[in-house]
């Protein structure tokens, strides 16, 4: 990195001011640090993983924003309802195994995040739209971002820590080589918002609805409904599912809507205005969550899968456990990273990628389509849906491999009700 730059010092740098960025720069803010977040884009802006699941307030109440968000009007959210040819299946939030919020919302990302870190700005963090990082230079006893403004002009901060909040940009990850390959399959997203003009009797609003494809348990359907009539729908498929579809986006979306009968009924009224969009190979991962003057924060780190909408949960869980532990380190405090933050952040997430993995096998769909479910065990399992994947209280939590093996093949076994 060169010197000839203008140079301002700041305590810590947040890049990226999306839901773990915002949270994390309000919740130092609070403790009276100097912070500034640096976000590419200008705000409103679109994106996805609109469901929000019942943890995400927990976090959302420690940076003193829950007022707000409940003031805003989004889709109330109670759970996640499931579907697949003529079964059905309902976890509610409100019957769960691990005390903590019971509800949450389905909101418009774009309104949400711009909500959230107009928050943290009223509350004095200082927010910087359309302005990129280009370059990083973590060799100093400070932190060195070189900053590209809109204009073009550049500037450079140094700081005494900085947290990557940047989402599916992976600001870190990419200019210090931290990306590794994901575990999970090449995936590809089709997604698009709809005036969903539904009039089921039995659908219900307050409960993300998913839905899996008749023939190919791989492929499933997300309908989210929002609070104006709108809802959220996307097909998410292994790559070679798309083989011999169209290259168009909202003929490849009918094509695989055209097979699931149970969804197409459902939006037989739908007015389709907006394009589709995609989303491919989405999945990642990095070698590590930390380093000397920097910590990832959510999807900078690692992305697993859209099936339980548990990505901006993980970001605020990461936002607000490593706002926490900066601020102990930047009080004087000796704090350790990888036991404080890697290690007890990646359990839950391990948790989670776990009944992902079982989602897209088959083994934990038996699990939720069984009609015989003992109503403990659906609590626990409902806790988990809900977002509270760290309640190693929950034995479905603390041992989630072997619980959910034993209790795939118990549900493949036994009868079903007739």
């Amino acid at each position: 990195m060169t010197s000839t730059l203008e140079i301002e010092r700041r305590t810590v740098v947040v890049i990226g001011a999306g839901p773990s960025g915002a949270i994390a720069a309000a919740l130092l803010n609070r403790h009276g640090h100097d912070v500034l977040v640096l976000e590419r884009q200008r705000f409103p802006r679109f994106s996805i993983g609109e469901s929000l699941l019942a943890h995400c307030l927990d976090f959302v109440e420690e940076a003193g924003m829950l007022d707000a968000v409940r003031a805003a009007g989004f889709q109330i959210k109670h759970g996640a309802a499931f579907a697949w040819g003529e079964r059905r299946s309902e976890f509610d939030f409100r019957d769960k195994f691990t005390p903590g919020k019971d509800t949450t919302f389905q909101v418009q990302r774009a309104a949400f995040d711009t909500l959230l870190a107009d928050r943290a700005a009223e509350q004095g963090v200082e927010i910087r739209y359309e302005e990129e990082i280009v370059a990083a230079d973590f060799s100093g006893a400070r932190p060195c971002l070189d900053v590209r403004r809109a204009d073009g002009s550049a500037y450079r901060v140094s700081a005494a820590f900085v947290l990557d909040g940047s989402g599916y940009g992976r600001v870190l990850p990419r200019l210090l080589g931290l990306d590794t390959p994901s575990a999970f399959p090449v995936r590809r997203a089709l997604f698009t918002h709809v005036e969903d003009r539904i009039d089921a009797a039995d659908f219900d609003r307050e409960k993300i609805l998913i839905s899996v494809h008749p023939q190919h348990r791989d492929v499933w359907f997300w309908t989210i409904p929002f609070s104006d009539g709108r809802c959220s729908l996307g097909v998410v498929a292994d790559a070679s599912r798309y083989a011999g579809r169209p290259d168009d986006l909202q003929a490849c979306l009918d094509s695989f809507l055209a097979e699931t009968p149970q969804l197409t009924g459902l939006l037989r009224n739908a007015h389709w205005d907006t394009p589709v969009r995609e989303l491919n190979g989405y999945s990642a991962n990095v070698s590590r969550l930390h380093g000397p003057g920097f910590a990832l924060l959510g999807n900078a780190a690692e992305f697993l899968d859209p099936v339980f909408s548990s990505g901006v949960t993980i970001a605020m869980r990461s936002a607000s456990m490593a706002a926490g532990l900066l601020h102990r380190q930047l009080e004087g405090e000796t704090v350790d990273w990888e036991a404080d933050f890697a290690v007890p952040l990646k359990r839950g997430v391990d948790t989670f990628r776990v009944y992902v993995e079982g989602w897209y096998d088959g083994s934990f769909q038996d699990v939720i389509f069984h009609p015989n479910a003992s109503p403990d065990i659906r609590r626990m399992i409902s806790s988990i849906l809900a977002g509270y994947a760290w309640d190693l209280g929950n034995p479905y939590v603390a041992e989630p491999r072997r619980r959910l093996k034993v209790l795939a093949e118990l549900c493949a076994s036994a009868p079903e009700a007739s």
